[in-house]
């Protein structure tokens, strides 16, 4: 460093602090393209924050106002429609990357000593996304933004003892209004940058412990890790040329592919809707919650389906980190993946008939996959069918 980079440097280590974590860290010369959505969930989180903040220079926090200032957006104001549009893809594209992201950490055994703590970060993040998302389908103020908050509210209020008084402070007051609309605004934008910042101590608590790897041994030796760039950069930027084309194909040619026709109506308190139905991205633990009759009990397992990922480093008793090496586990796995997209499938559709019966099943199987199959596997799966792999000397 010569210059100003120099002077800088000497009183405030950011550069030396950058070149060593981003260019000259060592990572597992094995790594996969998988191992390129992180990096990819980044890039859809900063273009979030970024179209997010000029969307909220034009938006109006009113009931009367608030679906009025998106149809605005999308027509009067310079270039309004495309920034709009890439918040839109940008939130699916999100939860997408994110969740493909969460199933490999699964199928490797990524959370698995010493990464619990990583991975307990990751969880945080991934709530956080999730509620920072339905913050955000509240804002348009459509039909299914309005009653999208009337049923959380509802299923809020269910709670026994404190849940009332929950949702009516959800609500700012005895309805859903303005206060509500309100409240969801100010979450909306806050929690951005707090997640952010979540995701800067999950990157920190990736480089203590350092990157899992395919065969979920730790590697040790230089001779078996690569610094980071050239040779992992190069690979992520494949990985976000792909994820760009995606994009451009969402923003560009299928704007409002992946959203609800009837949140393009303005809220309407005194016309029910035939069948409310979320975004995609919620539809599984909105068919969790549907799948069983009562309203507590749906709450309670909608919240349990993704908070149970907290205890998988504690419930899966197997020695072996990656499924690779785990014939069993590893058809098990393609069965969960199966019932989360089944769930998914399930929520866009009314909870009746077969769609209710297979909500159930891949239910049952989604929560028995990890507090009975995970503590159960690691004992009683065969070592002839579980190929240790050899640590480099």
């Amino acid at each position: 460093m010569r210059g100003a980079a120099r002077w800088i440097n000497e009183r405030l280590p950011i550069i030396s602090g950058f070149r060593r974590n981003f260019v000259d860290y060592r990572v597992p010369r094995n790594l996969n393209y998988l191992w390129s959505f992180g990096a990819l969930a980044s890039v859809a989180l900063v273009m979030l924050i970024l179209s997010g903040v000029f969307l909220a220079l034009h938006y109006t926090a009113t009931s009367a106002g608030a679906f009025a200032s998106v149809e605005a957006i999308d027509r009067e104001v310079s270039s309004g429609w495309i920034i709009r549009s890439t918040h839109m893809a940008g939130a699916s594209l999100l939860f997408a990357v994110l969740y493909v992201h969460v199933f490999r950490s699964l199928y490797y055994g990524s959370y698995k000593r010493p990464r619990e703590l990583l991975w307990l970060i990751g969880v945080c993040l991934l709530l956080m996304v999730m509620v920072i998302a339905f913050a955000g389908t509240i804002l348009p103020w459509g039909q299914m933004s309005y009653w999208g908050a009337v049923v959380v509210s509802n299923a809020v209020g269910a709670i026994p003892g404190f849940g009332h008084p929950l949702a009516t402070w959800l609500q700012g007051g005895a309805v859903v209004g303005d206060a509500t609309l309100h409240r969801f605004y100010v979450l909306h934008f806050v929690l951005g940058f707090l997640i952010a910042a979540g995701v800067v101590l999950h990157v920190a608590a990736l480089h203590v412990t350092g990157s899992n790897n395919p065969l979920g041994i730790d590697m040790r030796e230089s001779r078996n890790t690569l610094p980071f760039h050239p040779f992992y950069t190069s690979k992520d930027a494949i990985g976000l040329c792909v994820f760009l084309i995606a994009f451009g194909v969402l923003v560009f040619f299928l704007p409002g592919w992946l959203t609800q026709p009837d949140n393009y109506s303005v809220a309407n308190p005194f016309a029910t809707p035939s069948d409310i139905t979320p975004e995609w991205y919620f539809a599984p633990f909105y068919a969790v919650l549907r799948a069983v009759p009562s309203r507590l009990s749906g709450l309670l397992l909608s919240a349990g389906s993704v908070l149970v990922l907290c205890a998988v480093p504690w419930l899966d008793t197997s020695p072996v980190r990656s499924a690779r090496f785990r014939p069993v586990y590893r058809k098990l796995m393609l069965l969960l993946a199966m019932s989360f997209v089944l769930l998914l499938v399930c929520g866009l559709h009314r909870p009746e008939g077969i769609w209710l019966l297979l909500a159930r099943l891949a239910t049952v199987y989604w929560f028995g996959h990890f507090l009975v199959v995970l503590p159960l596997l690691g004992r009683l799966e065969p070592r002839l069918f579980v190929r240790l792999p050899v640590e480099q000397p």
